[in-house]
């Protein structure tokens, strides 16, 4: 945003396209979970798509207050040129049966064109129902019933992985697993061919993920793990400041910051980023040797295109 939280800064998030493209990200996901008008949400997408000129994918992230809302902004993502939406569940939808998801979820397929990644995890609280929050056989009516269905971001029951490798064993032939903790594709990836890892955070390690998904698509995994080990640091940094019962996304913006990426105002409500977290990050990337910047952390709450 600009320093008087009116605009969307695109100056900035040019910026950020670009040090994604720079450090090799397939793609990036245009976050919802903000403090954003549609309106505002649908020109980030365009900037987005505009700024990446093919080069990297815009993931539109599906996660509104309702139904309706979210097809409503699908639609305006896809005019926009986003290509995948991550299919997540609004905070106050909440179903009385696995029945109820497999409707909401079909209806939100149904109303889009762009393919969609679907995603079970803990977060949408449906572990009530099953632990592994969207079990394989919803998952396989969901894949039968809707054709744009084309990829599972596989977190259900974490932090168990049974959920993850029963997606991959089920459905791997068919749509694209991904296991998006960085912490468990490398290791995962000596027993599996991971076929892809995306979440939000992966740029802590700056280019350092991407080239660790090239190592393992050659098949060097001794490469692969000797550089897991080294990143232990900054892992062990992520874990320890927590993300406070949620997705801090101030955080994860300041942990990109570190490595380059804008960083700069995001309006209230938002999470806090305190001096002590700051700290346990930016030792963890230098004691990992990902060599994070020297700015003074006073500079993240500005951003380096202010506008």
């Amino acid at each position: 945003m600009t320093s008087d939280f009116k605009h969307l800064n695109e100056k900035a998030i040019r910026h950020d396209i670009e040090k994604t493209v720079e450090h090799g990200f397939a793609g990036t996901l245009a976050c919802s979970e903000v403090a954003i008008t549609p309106e505002e949400y649908g020109r980030f997408v365009e900037i987005m798509v505009d700024q990446a000129k093919g080069r990297t994918f815009v993931v539109h992230h599906a996660i509104f207050n309702s139904l309706e809302d979210n097809i409503e902004n699908a639609r305006r993502a896809e005019a926009a040129g986003a290509e995948l939406v991550l299919l997540g569940y609004p905070p106050f939808f909440h179903p009385k049966s696995l029945e109820d998801v497999y409707e909401y979820t079909k209806a939100f397929c149904d109303a889009t064109n762009m393919a969609v990644m679907l995603f079970p995890v803990p977060t949408w609280g449906f572990s009530r129902f099953h632990p592994a929050d969207l079990p394989v056989p919803l998952l396989r009516r969901l894949i039968d019933d809707c054709p744009n269905v084309v990829a599972i971001k596989a977190e259900g029951g974490a932090p168990v992985v049974m959920g993850a490798i029963e997606a991959y064993q089920a459905f791997h032939k068919e749509v694209v697993i991904s296991y998006p903790l960085e912490w468990e594709f490398v290791p995962l990836s000596r027993l599996i061919p991971v076929q892809f890892c995306g979440t939000n955070f992966s740029a802590y390690y700056g280019p350092w993920l991407p080239h660790i998904f090239d190592l393992l698509q050659k098949g060097d995994h001794d490469k692969a793990t000797e550089l897991f080990y080294q990143f232990q640091p900054a892992r062990t940094a992520f874990n320890t400041v927590g993300m406070g019962g949620g997705v801090n996304r101030a955080m994860w913006k300041y942990q990109s910051w570190l490595q380059g990426y804008n960083g700069g105002p995001l309006r209230h409500p938002t999470g806090r980023v305190h001096p002590r977290q700051m700290t346990v990050l930016r030792k963890g990337q230098e004691a990992s040797g990902l060599n994070p910047t020297d700015t003074p952390d006073e500079e993240f709450f500005v951003g380096r295109n202010p506008a």
